[in-house]
């Protein structure tokens, strides 16, 4: 894929492009370090690109939506970051906060400027604090990686975004190509981080003006307003028995998550991944188009949890939170994952963020339990005394077949442990851990 220039890549997703005039710092000839050839370099630069240095700063439109633009010149010695680009990018952040815009970073550089040494390297300190300040007063960031991103841009600038896009088959890693070990290419492209938890969605150019778009309306729409329960999707009467519930939660009819939410919103992005090289399909994570509001979702969607997606679910409920989104969660889960791997993972660690995340958001999280409620796993998703559930699902503090396990007794006897288990709908209203059954959409 051609490297477009940093203005082009502007005007292809934006509009009314109105560049920062952010003096640029006087330095040596040859820079901080006396670097031989370093004038030169940066003059044939200069005279190559038509930039004065490796970042493009400025506001534009996109679609409805005015946004701070960082737009990386990779035709600028490789638009390595500089004490310039330092300048510049602090600047624009800075900018933001003054306005209150969102910060949208098209990224193209091969890392830290060698030919300024430590003070080049030092930008990295800069670029992470005016991002962490940016953040910390609830202005969304969004990052586009392009051809190539790796080093401190990456690990900066790319990593640290709110919501992470890449173009497809860019370079993406810390180590750019010329100093990585051998061997593995494909580790270090933009579908790989993907794959891994650390990359949103990968996103092709023709497509990505209309993607940033619709990102920057669900980030932006702040809502103090509780999101409301779903419907329930089926139409069904309550369970007579525990058994009944058990197994009306676990019949191949029953709605599950991604019905639930289609039903609820006119339309959503996912988030994927939990940064740290994991992702779960059994959950899906994102924000949602209704009513003329933005609502964040984290839904269980009927298999065992595992960490990943617990820590999704954290990150997804920790963004909504600052950026003052209600939440919406989906509980449907046997339990939590519980074998060798999801224990080498991190799964008590990383179900305790969840409940962390929940327990402290900022913002008013609903909960509907839409099937299986297995556990602490499924736990950890629901708001306490904001819980909802449908007439086809149960809530239990372990399986029947578990506690039959768990007491030694035979597995003829699960029926009645469920029935002992007071898990039916009308049941977890009569206890308080449900305030309703929920009804069909009328």
């Amino acid at each position: 894929m051609p490297r477009l220039p940093a203005r082009e890549i502007v005007g292809a997703i934006g509009s009314g492009f109105t560049e920062f005039g952010t003096p640029l710092r006087e330095e040596p000839a040859d820079g901080p370090i006396g670097w031989p050839g370093y004038r030169e370099a940066r003059s044939a630069a200069e005279e190559r690109t038509g930039e004065k240095e490796s970042v493009v700063c400025g506001t534009a439109k996109i679609g409805d939506f005015e946004a701070v633009l960082i737009a990386f010149e990779f035709g600028f010695l490789g638009g390595s970051l500089g004490q310039r680009t330092g300048d510049r990018i602090e600047a624009a952040f800075a900018h933001a906060r003054d306005v209150r815009l969102p910060v949208v970073s098209l990224i193209a550089t091969g890392g830290s400027r060698m030919q300024q040494g430590m003070r080049a390297l030092m930008q990295l300190q800069r670029v992470a604090r005016a991002s962490a300040l940016t953040r910390s007063v609830g202005i969304p960031q969004i990052s586009v990686l392009r051809d190539p991103t790796t080093g401190g841009g990456w690990a900066t600038l790319g990593a640290g975004a709110d919501v992470i896009l890449a173009l497809p088959e860019a370079q993406v890693g810390f180590a750019g190509s010329r100093v990585r070990p051998p061997g593995s290419p494909e580790a270090y492209t933009a579908e790989a981080k993907l794959g891994w938890g650390q990359v949103d969605a990968v996103v092709v150019p023709e497509q990505l003006g209309g993607v940033l778009e619709r990102w920057l309306r669900l980030l932006t729409a702040r809502s103090t307003a509780a999101a409301p329960p779903p419907a329930a999707l089926r139409a069904a009467s309550l369970p007579a028995t525990g058994w009944d519930a058990v197994q009306a939660a676990r019949s191949p009819e029953r709605a599950r998550a991604a019905e639930y939410l289609d039903a609820y919103f006119d339309w959503r992005q996912d988030i994927s991944g939990d940064r740290v090289g994991g992702t779960d399909p059994g959950v899906a994570c994102g924000f949602g188009w209704r009513d003329g509001r933005t609502i964040a979702y984290a839904a269980q969607c009927g298999t065992p949890t595992l960490p990943s997606g617990f820590r999704t679910a954290a990150r997804l409920v920790r963004l909504a939170s600052r950026l003052g989104i209600p939440v919406l969660t989906l509980v449907d889960t046997p339990g939590a994952a519980n074998d060798a791997a999801a224990e080498q993972a991190g799964a008590g660690g990383a179900i305790a963020e969840m409940f962390e995340a929940v327990a402290t958001a900022s913002v008013p999280v609903t909960t509907l339990v839409i099937g299986e409620g297995g556990s602490g796993g499924a736990l950890a998703f629901a708001a306490a005394g904001s819980t909802w559930v449908t007439p086809d699902a149960y809530f239990s503090v372990t399986s029947p077949e578990a506690a039959a396990a768990i007491l030694k007794r035979p597995a003829g006897e699960v029926p009645d442990i469920a029935n002992q288990l007071h898990l039916r709908p009308q049941d977890l209203v009569d206890l308080g851990v449900a305030r309703a059954v929920v009804g069909p959409a009328r």
